[in-house]
């Protein structure tokens, strides 16, 4: 067998395409669950982090540095398998959608953090000089700013998420690395899962140009 033959076999690549295509759909059903509520878990930490109360503030630094440090696979892997020993059970959607948040909320936070200690302390003190409560200097004055700044690394936070969503195959969860996987059992070649990189690419590839025109275009501001 030659080398197209074994890795690029088009009629195994179509008979398993559609395997694939359904393993795509669950990849972007957990992805875009958890960038949702990690960009919302993470503004939460943010805030807290920097305004909260210190008997609040302390819980969400170490939160964030623990999640940070702690490797996403063995989260997982927690999550799912260790869990139910405590009496918790939960589906592997649930389980690698909670584990991608806890993680991507905590990177997030600190994202976040950085786009708001980089707003110049006058926006603050006009805020305050015109009698706006910290709701409306948040939402108002402060945020919008922050966003701008914050989109070039948010955008790379989520197509990390995104990649790491393959991980969920450890918990049996049926994504395009699993189905792949399955694929090429099934088909005795590797073609599928060669298919499978070429979809994650073909998805993740303009998100990656997306992040580069956001931070060339924020650098020609900038200069």
């Amino acid at each position: 067998m030659d080398l197209f033959e074994t890795f690029f076999n088009v009629p195994v690549f179509i008979r398993t395409f559609p395997l694939l295509m359904s393993g795509l759909v669950v990849t972007l059903q957990i992805g875009a669950t958890s960038i949702v509520a990690g960009l919302v878990l993470g503004l939460c930490l943010s805030l807290v982090r920097m305004y909260g109360s210190p008997w609040i503030r302390v819980p969400a630094a170490i939160y964030i540095d623990i999640f940070r440090s702690i490797p996403l696979l063995v989260l997982l892997i927690v999550v799912y398998y260790a869990l139910p020993f405590v009496g918790i059970r939960l589906s592997p959607f649930l389980s690698a959608t909670l584990a991608l948040t806890l993680v991507s909320g905590a990177y997030t936070a600190e994202i976040f953090r950085a786009g708001i200690q980089a707003i110049p302390v006058g926006q603050f003190e006009a805020s305050r000089a015109l009698g706006l409560s910290y709701k409306d200097m948040m939402v108002d004055v402060v945020l919008p700013q922050a966003i701008k700044i914050v989109i070039p690394p948010l955008t790379n936070n989520c197509i990390n998420v995104m990649k790491d969503t393959a991980l969920a195959s450890v918990v049996a969860m049926p994504d395009l690395l699993k189905q792949a996987t399955q694929a090429q059992a099934l088909a005795a070649n590797p073609t599928p899962l060669i298919g499978a990189a070429i979809i994650y690419l073909a998805f993740l590839w303009p998100l990656v140009a997306l992040v580069s025109r956001f931070e060339n275009r924020l650098g020609r501001r900038s200069a």
